[in-house]
Protein backbone atom coordinates (compact mmCIF):
# COMPACT_ATOMS: atom_id res chain seq x y z
CA UNK A 1 0.00 0.00 0.00
CA UNK A 2 0.85 3.61 -1.19
CA UNK A 3 2.35 5.37 2.39
CA UNK A 4 2.56 9.16 3.10
CA UNK A 5 4.29 11.39 5.22
CA UNK A 6 1.42 13.05 7.93
CA UNK A 7 1.56 15.28 10.58
CA UNK A 8 -1.08 15.29 13.50
CA UNK A 9 -0.92 18.30 15.29
CA UNK A 10 -2.15 19.85 18.52
CA UNK A 11 -2.93 16.10 20.14
CA UNK A 12 -2.66 15.23 23.43
CA UNK A 13 -0.48 12.11 23.08
CA UNK A 14 -0.67 9.49 25.61
CA UNK A 15 3.12 8.46 25.55
CA UNK A 16 5.54 7.73 28.57
CA UNK A 17 3.90 11.24 29.91
CA UNK A 18 0.80 12.94 28.75
CA UNK A 19 1.39 15.94 26.93
CA UNK A 20 0.06 18.04 24.18
CA UNK A 21 1.90 18.38 21.17
CA UNK A 22 2.76 17.09 17.44
CA UNK A 23 3.67 13.65 15.75
CA UNK A 24 5.26 13.37 12.81
CA UNK A 25 5.24 10.38 10.18
CA UNK A 26 7.30 9.40 7.39
CA UNK A 27 6.38 6.22 5.44
CA UNK A 28 5.62 3.85 7.90
CA UNK A 29 6.84 4.91 11.48
CA UNK A 30 7.04 7.80 13.56
CA UNK A 31 10.04 9.99 13.51
CA UNK A 32 8.94 12.98 15.58
CA UNK A 33 7.11 14.03 18.68
CA UNK A 34 6.94 17.54 19.99
CA UNK A 35 5.25 20.61 20.87
CA UNK A 36 5.66 22.02 17.75
CA UNK A 37 6.69 20.58 14.38
CA UNK A 38 7.64 22.24 10.99
CA UNK A 39 7.92 19.48 8.33
CA UNK A 40 8.29 19.59 4.62
CA UNK A 41 7.15 17.52 1.97
CA UNK A 42 3.93 16.38 4.49
CA UNK A 43 1.09 14.70 2.68
CA UNK A 44 -1.33 14.89 5.43
CA UNK A 45 -1.66 17.43 8.24
CA UNK A 46 -4.00 16.65 10.73
CA UNK A 47 -5.45 19.29 13.29
CA UNK A 48 -6.15 17.15 16.05
CA UNK A 49 -7.80 20.04 18.48
CA UNK A 50 -9.36 18.24 20.99
CA UNK A 51 -8.23 14.77 20.39
CA UNK A 52 -6.67 12.10 22.27
CA UNK A 53 -3.52 10.11 20.49
CA UNK A 54 -3.25 6.62 21.60
CA UNK A 55 -1.60 3.86 20.17
CA UNK A 56 -3.39 1.45 17.99
CA UNK A 57 -5.01 -0.74 20.02
CA UNK A 58 -3.90 -4.57 19.85
CA UNK A 59 -6.65 -7.51 20.08
CA UNK A 60 -4.65 -10.86 21.21
CA UNK A 61 -7.68 -13.35 20.76
CA UNK A 62 -10.05 -13.05 17.89
CA UNK A 63 -11.87 -15.23 15.60
CA UNK A 64 -12.57 -12.81 12.78
CA UNK A 65 -14.73 -14.57 10.27
CA UNK A 66 -16.98 -15.72 12.88
CA UNK A 67 -18.54 -12.48 12.76
CA UNK A 68 -20.80 -14.15 10.35
CA UNK A 69 -22.05 -16.04 13.31
CA UNK A 70 -23.14 -12.62 15.48
CA UNK A 71 -26.10 -13.53 17.51
CA UNK A 72 -26.17 -17.23 15.80
CA UNK A 73 -26.79 -18.83 19.74
CA UNK A 74 -26.57 -16.51 22.00
CA UNK A 75 -27.05 -17.52 26.56
CA UNK A 76 -25.81 -20.66 26.04
CA UNK A 77 -22.84 -22.53 27.98
CA UNK A 78 -19.58 -23.21 25.91
CA UNK A 79 -19.76 -27.14 25.53
CA UNK A 80 -23.85 -26.82 23.94
CA UNK A 81 -22.53 -23.53 22.17
CA UNK A 82 -19.84 -25.38 20.27
CA UNK A 83 -20.91 -28.76 19.72
CA UNK A 84 -24.83 -27.90 18.92
CA UNK A 85 -24.24 -24.53 17.40
CA UNK A 86 -21.23 -23.65 16.45
CA UNK A 87 -19.30 -26.73 14.72
CA UNK A 88 -22.25 -27.35 13.02
CA UNK A 89 -22.10 -24.87 11.23
CA UNK A 90 -18.44 -24.83 10.72
CA UNK A 91 -18.52 -27.72 9.00
CA UNK A 92 -20.13 -25.42 5.59
CA UNK A 93 -17.54 -22.96 5.82
CA UNK A 94 -15.45 -21.98 2.57
CA UNK A 95 -13.10 -19.61 2.15
CA UNK A 96 -15.41 -17.35 -0.04
CA UNK A 97 -17.14 -17.09 3.86
CA UNK A 98 -14.03 -16.54 6.03
CA UNK A 99 -12.94 -13.43 3.35
CA UNK A 100 -16.37 -11.63 3.70
CA UNK A 101 -16.26 -12.63 7.68
CA UNK A 102 -13.16 -11.31 8.12
CA UNK A 103 -13.31 -7.57 6.23
CA UNK A 104 -16.40 -7.61 8.24
CA UNK A 105 -14.50 -7.87 11.07
CA UNK A 106 -11.81 -5.44 10.15
CA UNK A 107 -14.25 -2.67 9.47
CA UNK A 108 -15.28 -2.99 13.02
CA UNK A 109 -12.11 -3.52 14.12
CA UNK A 110 -10.56 -0.36 12.54
CA UNK A 111 -13.59 2.07 12.98
CA UNK A 112 -13.20 1.31 17.00
CA UNK A 113 -9.20 1.84 16.99
CA UNK A 114 -7.91 -1.67 16.59
CA UNK A 115 -4.78 -2.11 14.16
CA UNK A 116 -3.23 -5.27 15.44
CA UNK A 117 -4.86 -8.15 16.25
CA UNK A 118 -4.28 -12.19 16.44
CA UNK A 119 -6.73 -14.84 15.03
CA UNK A 120 -6.99 -18.21 15.08
CA UNK A 121 -9.61 -20.09 12.37
CA UNK A 122 -10.32 -21.41 9.24
CA UNK A 123 -9.03 -20.92 5.44
CA UNK A 124 -6.17 -18.33 6.78
CA UNK A 125 -5.28 -17.27 3.38
CA UNK A 126 -8.51 -15.43 2.92
CA UNK A 127 -8.50 -13.69 6.40
CA UNK A 128 -5.16 -12.75 5.00
CA UNK A 129 -6.16 -11.19 1.75
CA UNK A 130 -9.27 -9.23 3.75
CA UNK A 131 -6.70 -8.21 6.05
CA UNK A 132 -3.94 -6.95 3.14
CA UNK A 133 -6.91 -5.10 2.03
CA UNK A 134 -8.21 -3.37 5.05
CA UNK A 135 -4.65 -2.78 5.34
CA UNK A 136 -4.71 -3.63 9.17
CA UNK A 137 -2.18 -5.73 11.06
CA UNK A 138 -2.37 -9.35 11.82
CA UNK A 139 -1.05 -12.66 12.96
CA UNK A 140 -3.09 -15.53 11.78
CA UNK A 141 -3.12 -19.52 12.80
CA UNK A 142 -4.71 -22.22 11.26
CA UNK A 143 -7.02 -23.27 14.25
CA UNK A 144 -5.87 -27.17 14.49
CA UNK A 145 -8.00 -29.87 15.79
CA UNK A 146 -7.25 -33.63 15.46
CA UNK A 147 -9.66 -35.45 18.25
CA UNK A 148 -6.74 -38.42 17.73
CA UNK A 149 -7.37 -38.94 14.59
CA UNK A 150 -4.44 -39.73 12.41
CA UNK A 151 -4.64 -38.56 9.43
CA UNK A 152 -6.33 -35.38 10.48
CA UNK A 153 -3.54 -34.49 12.36
CA UNK A 154 -1.36 -34.69 9.04
CA UNK A 155 -3.99 -32.72 7.13
CA UNK A 156 -3.74 -29.82 9.60
CA UNK A 157 -0.27 -29.89 9.62
CA UNK A 158 -0.27 -29.57 6.00
CA UNK A 159 -2.57 -26.56 6.01
CA UNK A 160 -0.45 -24.73 8.77
CA UNK A 161 2.12 -24.74 6.46
CA UNK A 162 0.43 -23.92 3.28
CA UNK A 163 -0.58 -21.40 5.05
CA UNK A 164 2.99 -19.96 6.45
CA UNK A 165 4.52 -20.19 3.17
CA UNK A 166 1.44 -18.53 1.78
CA UNK A 167 1.01 -15.55 4.12
CA UNK A 168 3.80 -15.35 6.48
CA UNK A 169 5.35 -12.03 6.31
CA UNK A 170 3.50 -10.47 3.82
CA UNK A 171 1.32 -7.35 3.37
CA UNK A 172 4.55 -4.90 3.59
CA UNK A 173 5.25 -7.20 6.91
CA UNK A 174 1.87 -6.43 8.88
CA UNK A 175 0.50 -10.00 8.13
CA UNK A 176 2.25 -12.75 10.15
CA UNK A 177 1.77 -16.45 10.70
CA UNK A 178 1.69 -18.94 14.16
CA UNK A 179 0.67 -22.15 14.82
CA UNK A 180 -2.17 -22.26 16.02
CA UNK A 181 -3.27 -25.58 18.05
CA UNK A 182 -7.23 -25.55 19.24
CA UNK A 183 -7.01 -26.54 23.02
CA UNK A 184 -5.44 -29.09 25.53
CA UNK A 185 -8.79 -31.10 24.60
CA UNK A 186 -9.18 -31.28 20.52
CA UNK A 187 -5.55 -32.08 20.55
CA UNK A 188 -3.95 -35.18 20.85
CA UNK A 189 -0.24 -35.22 22.54
CA UNK A 190 1.23 -36.10 19.57
CA UNK A 191 -0.35 -32.95 17.70
CA UNK A 192 0.72 -30.56 20.89
CA UNK A 193 4.62 -32.24 21.02
CA UNK A 194 4.47 -31.76 17.02
CA UNK A 195 3.52 -28.50 17.31
CA UNK A 196 6.72 -27.50 19.37
CA UNK A 197 8.95 -29.02 17.27
CA UNK A 198 7.55 -27.23 14.45
CA UNK A 199 7.48 -23.81 16.08
CA UNK A 200 10.92 -24.67 16.71
CA UNK A 201 12.32 -25.06 13.54
CA UNK A 202 10.22 -22.14 11.63
CA UNK A 203 10.80 -19.64 14.82
CA UNK A 204 6.87 -18.82 14.78
CA UNK A 205 4.48 -17.69 17.63
CA UNK A 206 1.95 -20.50 19.29
CA UNK A 207 -2.04 -19.40 19.83
CA UNK A 208 -3.78 -21.79 22.10
CA UNK A 209 -7.13 -21.83 23.94
CA UNK A 210 -6.20 -23.37 27.52
CA UNK A 211 -8.19 -23.42 30.98
CA UNK A 212 -10.92 -21.67 29.77
CA UNK A 213 -13.79 -23.91 31.67
CA UNK A 214 -13.87 -26.06 34.74
CA UNK A 215 -15.21 -28.88 32.26
CA UNK A 216 -11.78 -28.39 30.18
CA UNK A 217 -9.87 -28.91 33.52
CA UNK A 218 -12.23 -31.91 34.70
CA UNK A 219 -11.87 -33.19 31.16
CA UNK A 220 -7.67 -32.71 30.86
CA UNK A 221 -7.60 -33.86 34.98
CA UNK A 222 -9.85 -37.60 34.21
CA UNK A 223 -7.25 -37.93 30.64
CA UNK A 224 -4.20 -36.95 31.54
CA UNK A 225 -3.86 -36.72 35.74
CA UNK A 226 -2.51 -33.39 35.39
CA UNK A 227 -4.51 -29.34 35.08
CA UNK A 228 -4.36 -28.21 31.41
CA UNK A 229 -1.02 -25.94 32.28
CA UNK A 230 0.66 -28.42 34.07
CA UNK A 231 -0.31 -30.92 31.41
CA UNK A 232 1.05 -28.54 28.72
CA UNK A 233 4.39 -27.91 30.64
CA UNK A 234 4.84 -32.13 30.91
CA UNK A 235 4.91 -32.29 27.64
CA UNK A 236 7.06 -29.22 26.70
CA UNK A 237 4.75 -26.82 24.81
CA UNK A 238 5.24 -24.12 26.84
CA UNK A 239 7.32 -21.14 26.21
CA UNK A 240 8.15 -17.43 25.79
CA UNK A 241 6.69 -17.66 22.28
CA UNK A 242 3.52 -19.22 23.62
CA UNK A 243 0.00 -17.05 23.97
CA UNK A 244 -2.91 -18.87 25.45
CA UNK A 245 -6.24 -17.76 25.20
CA UNK A 246 -8.50 -17.18 28.47
CA UNK A 247 -6.30 -19.01 31.37
CA UNK A 248 -9.81 -18.94 33.67
CA UNK A 249 -9.20 -21.62 36.11
CA UNK A 250 -5.99 -21.34 37.15
CA UNK A 251 -4.19 -23.12 40.41
CA UNK A 252 -1.56 -21.28 42.20
CA UNK A 253 0.81 -23.79 40.47
CA UNK A 254 0.00 -23.30 37.14
CA UNK A 255 0.47 -19.55 38.00
CA UNK A 256 3.93 -19.98 38.99
CA UNK A 257 4.49 -22.27 35.92
CA UNK A 258 3.20 -19.68 33.18
CA UNK A 259 5.70 -17.66 35.26
CA UNK A 260 8.18 -19.17 34.81
CA UNK A 261 8.22 -20.28 31.19
CA UNK A 262 7.35 -16.87 30.41
CA UNK A 263 3.98 -17.81 28.56
CA UNK A 264 1.91 -14.94 27.55
CA UNK A 265 -2.06 -14.64 28.05
CA UNK A 266 -5.05 -13.46 26.19
CA UNK A 267 -7.85 -12.17 29.01
CA UNK A 268 -11.09 -11.93 26.98
CA UNK A 269 -13.76 -11.17 29.86
CA UNK A 270 -16.89 -10.29 27.94
CA UNK A 271 -16.36 -13.54 25.81
CA UNK A 272 -15.97 -15.45 29.45
CA UNK A 273 -18.85 -13.55 31.09
CA UNK A 274 -21.40 -14.25 27.99
CA UNK A 275 -20.73 -18.14 28.24
CA UNK A 276 -20.26 -17.91 32.36
CA UNK A 277 -17.20 -19.80 32.07
CA UNK A 278 -15.51 -17.98 35.45
CA UNK A 279 -13.31 -15.12 35.82
CA UNK A 280 -9.73 -15.04 34.96
CA UNK A 281 -7.66 -14.21 38.05
CA UNK A 282 -5.93 -11.01 36.02
CA UNK A 283 -4.68 -9.21 39.11
CA UNK A 284 -3.16 -12.10 40.54
CA UNK A 285 -1.53 -12.61 37.84
CA UNK A 286 -0.15 -8.90 36.62
CA UNK A 287 1.09 -9.11 40.40
CA UNK A 288 3.19 -11.76 39.45
CA UNK A 289 4.87 -9.86 36.22
CA UNK A 290 2.97 -12.03 34.12
CA UNK A 291 2.30 -10.37 30.92
CA UNK A 292 -1.63 -10.03 30.20
CA UNK A 293 -3.24 -8.59 27.04
CA UNK A 294 -6.42 -8.19 25.84
CA UNK A 295 -8.76 -9.94 23.59
CA UNK A 296 -12.38 -9.78 22.68
CA UNK A 297 -12.43 -13.49 20.83
CA UNK A 298 -14.75 -13.93 18.12
CA UNK A 299 -18.76 -12.10 18.12
CA UNK A 300 -20.09 -15.22 17.83
CA UNK A 301 -19.45 -15.44 22.06
CA UNK A 302 -18.83 -11.78 22.43
CA UNK A 303 -20.99 -9.95 19.83
CA UNK A 304 -18.89 -7.36 19.54
CA UNK A 305 -14.96 -6.87 18.75
CA UNK A 306 -14.76 -3.48 20.70
CA UNK A 307 -11.63 -3.22 22.48
CA UNK A 308 -13.01 -0.05 24.61
CA UNK A 309 -15.80 -2.16 26.51
CA UNK A 310 -13.39 -4.59 26.74
CA UNK A 311 -10.79 -2.55 28.95
CA UNK A 312 -13.85 -1.33 30.98
CA UNK A 313 -15.38 -4.68 31.11
CA UNK A 314 -12.08 -5.97 32.49
CA UNK A 315 -11.70 -3.59 34.94
CA UNK A 316 -14.96 -3.60 35.88
CA UNK A 317 -15.05 -7.78 36.23
CA UNK A 318 -11.61 -7.63 38.58
CA UNK A 319 -12.95 -5.01 41.35
CA UNK A 320 -16.63 -6.77 41.92
CA UNK A 321 -14.47 -10.10 41.62
CA UNK A 322 -12.08 -9.07 44.17
CA UNK A 323 -14.18 -6.66 45.86
CA UNK A 324 -11.65 -4.25 45.70
CA UNK A 325 -11.95 -1.37 43.94
CA UNK A 326 -7.95 -0.49 43.38
CA UNK A 327 -7.33 -3.58 41.25
CA UNK A 328 -6.45 -2.99 37.84
CA UNK A 329 -6.83 0.62 37.37
CA UNK A 330 -7.36 2.93 34.38
CA UNK A 331 -3.42 2.69 33.33
CA UNK A 332 -3.12 -0.83 33.93
CA UNK A 333 -6.01 -1.81 31.41
CA UNK A 334 -4.74 0.46 29.18
CA UNK A 335 -1.41 -1.02 29.05
CA UNK A 336 -3.19 -4.82 28.72
CA UNK A 337 -4.73 -3.39 25.41
CA UNK A 338 -1.39 -1.71 23.76
CA UNK A 339 2.14 -2.39 24.88
CA UNK A 340 0.67 -6.04 26.65
CA UNK A 341 -1.05 -6.80 23.22
CA UNK A 342 2.42 -5.94 21.74
CA UNK A 343 4.47 -7.81 23.53
CA UNK A 344 2.49 -10.90 23.73
CA UNK A 345 2.68 -11.11 19.93
CA UNK A 346 6.44 -10.54 20.37
CA UNK A 347 5.55 -7.13 18.23
CA UNK A 348 6.60 -4.78 21.15
CA UNK A 349 9.86 -3.06 19.43
CA UNK A 350 7.71 -2.08 16.90
CA UNK A 351 4.06 -1.35 18.15
CA UNK A 352 1.97 -0.59 21.24
CA UNK A 353 3.61 2.46 22.36
CA UNK A 354 3.81 6.40 20.80
CA UNK A 355 7.90 6.31 20.53
CA UNK A 356 9.95 7.58 17.68
CA UNK A 357 11.59 4.94 15.84
CA UNK A 358 8.54 2.62 16.22
CA UNK A 359 5.47 1.93 13.62
CA UNK A 360 2.71 4.12 12.52
CA UNK A 361 0.03 2.08 14.41
CA UNK A 362 -1.62 5.52 15.75
CA UNK A 363 -5.83 6.41 16.61
CA UNK A 364 -6.75 9.64 17.26
CA UNK A 365 -10.03 9.46 19.67
CA UNK A 366 -12.73 12.14 19.84
CA UNK A 367 -12.85 14.11 23.36
CA UNK A 368 -15.25 16.67 21.79
CA UNK A 369 -18.40 14.54 23.15
CA UNK A 370 -20.76 14.75 26.01
CA UNK A 371 -20.10 11.73 27.18
CA UNK A 372 -16.12 12.18 27.63
CA UNK A 373 -16.58 15.74 29.23
CA UNK A 374 -15.24 17.47 30.78
CA UNK A 375 -11.81 16.24 29.61
CA UNK A 376 -9.86 16.04 32.60
CA UNK A 377 -7.84 12.53 32.85
CA UNK A 378 -7.31 11.11 28.89
CA UNK A 379 -6.95 7.10 30.27
CA UNK A 380 -9.89 7.20 32.64
CA UNK A 381 -11.58 8.83 29.84
CA UNK A 382 -10.49 6.46 27.28
CA UNK A 383 -10.79 3.50 29.52
CA UNK A 384 -14.36 4.21 31.58
CA UNK A 385 -16.19 6.74 29.51
CA UNK A 386 -15.38 6.03 25.31
CA UNK A 387 -16.25 3.23 23.27
CA UNK A 388 -15.36 2.27 19.59
CA UNK A 389 -17.85 5.14 18.75
CA UNK A 390 -15.49 8.01 19.61
CA UNK A 391 -12.32 6.84 17.27
CA UNK A 392 -12.07 9.48 14.57
CA UNK A 393 -8.40 8.48 12.61
CA UNK A 394 -6.70 5.28 12.32
CA UNK A 395 -3.32 4.78 10.96
CA UNK A 396 -1.72 1.42 10.60
CA UNK A 397 1.77 1.10 9.69
CA UNK A 398 1.57 4.55 8.55
CA UNK A 399 -1.45 4.26 5.72
CA UNK A 400 -4.61 6.15 6.39
CA UNK A 401 -7.76 3.48 7.53
CA UNK A 402 -10.15 5.78 8.97
CA UNK A 403 -10.30 9.68 8.96
CA UNK A 404 -13.22 11.55 10.19
CA UNK A 405 -15.00 8.33 10.99
CA UNK A 406 -14.88 7.25 7.08
CA UNK A 407 -12.92 4.16 6.39
CA UNK A 408 -10.37 4.77 3.76
CA UNK A 409 -9.11 1.64 2.65
CA UNK A 410 -12.03 -0.39 2.39
CA UNK A 411 -15.83 0.69 0.97
CA UNK A 412 -18.31 0.37 4.40
CA UNK A 413 -21.22 -0.43 2.25
CA UNK A 414 -20.42 -3.12 0.17
CA UNK A 415 -18.27 -4.81 3.00
CA UNK A 416 -21.53 -5.38 5.04
CA UNK A 417 -23.83 -6.38 1.92
CA UNK A 418 -20.78 -8.66 1.00
CA UNK A 419 -20.83 -9.90 5.04
CA UNK A 420 -24.52 -9.88 4.84
CA UNK A 421 -24.80 -12.20 1.55
CA UNK A 422 -21.72 -14.68 3.31
CA UNK A 423 -23.71 -15.13 6.59
CA UNK A 424 -27.66 -16.02 4.81
CA UNK A 425 -25.85 -18.77 2.40
CA UNK A 426 -23.77 -20.34 5.05
CA UNK A 427 -26.79 -20.03 7.46
CA UNK A 428 -28.80 -22.04 4.46
CA UNK A 429 -26.64 -24.77 4.13
CA UNK A 430 -26.13 -25.61 7.78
Amino acid sequence: METKNILIENAVIVADRIKKGSLLIENDKIVEINDKIVANNVDDVINAEKKVLIPGLVNTHTHLSMSLMRGLADDLPLDTWLNDHIWPVEANLNGEHCYAGALLACAEMIKSGTTCFNDMYFFMDSVAKAADEAGIRGMLSHGMIDLGDEDKRKAEFKETKRIIEKCHDTADGRIKVSFGPHSPYTCSEELLEGVRKEADKYGLKIHIHASETQKEVEDVLEAHRKRPFEYLDEIGLLGEDVLAAHAVWLSDNEMEIIKERGVKLSHNPSSNMKLASGISPVSKLLEKGICVSLGTDGAASNNSLDLFEEMKTAALLQKVHTLDPTVLNAHEVFEMATINGAAALGLENGIGTIEVGKKADIVLVDMKTPSLTPFRNPVSHLVYSANGADVDTVICNGEMLMKNRELQTIDEASVISLAEEASQDLLSKS
